[in-house]
């Protein structure tokens, strides 16, 4: 069971390492659409937690459509890798793309207009 881990020494709140975990073992492929998880009370045995944690993080997953609970039978992953990744990862993950590139660009000796300028060209179809 070993899906998510805990890490006690971290500040970050056990319920958003747990969420994260799980959002990272499906968006990894770890565990896929389908996969049936461990119930709340096996995995916070598992990972020493209350259950009520876990309940929490898997109804918070169920309403973001990552998981499906299907009563008397289990909770089981229903969103797709790219699905499962939190809503502020996208963004994050442009951020610092623009970072990245705006560095670059001024490495390059060029200005964020003349990036602009090519950004536009190219969608334009002319590079």
């Amino acid at each position: 069971m070993d899906i998510v881990s805990i890490d006690p020494r971290d500040r970050t709140p056990i319920y958003a390492q747990l969420e994260r975990g799980l959002r990272a073992a499906i968006a990894t492929k770890r565990v896929r659409p389908g996969d049936k998880l461990p119930t709340v009370r096996q995995l916070a045995v598992a990972l020493r937690v209350n259950a009520n944690t876990v309940a929490r993080v898997y109804a918070e997953l169920e309403r973001a459509g990552v998981l499906e609970t299907r009563r008397g039978v289990g909770s089981f992953v229903s969103a797709t890798p790219s699905q499962a990744r939190p809503p502020q990862e996208h963004q994050r993950r442009l951020r610092a793309f623009v970072t990245r590139l705006l560095a670059d660009a001024e490495a390059a000796g060029f200005t964020i207009d003349n990036v602009m300028a090519a950004l536009r060209a190219h969608q334009q179809g002319g590079a």
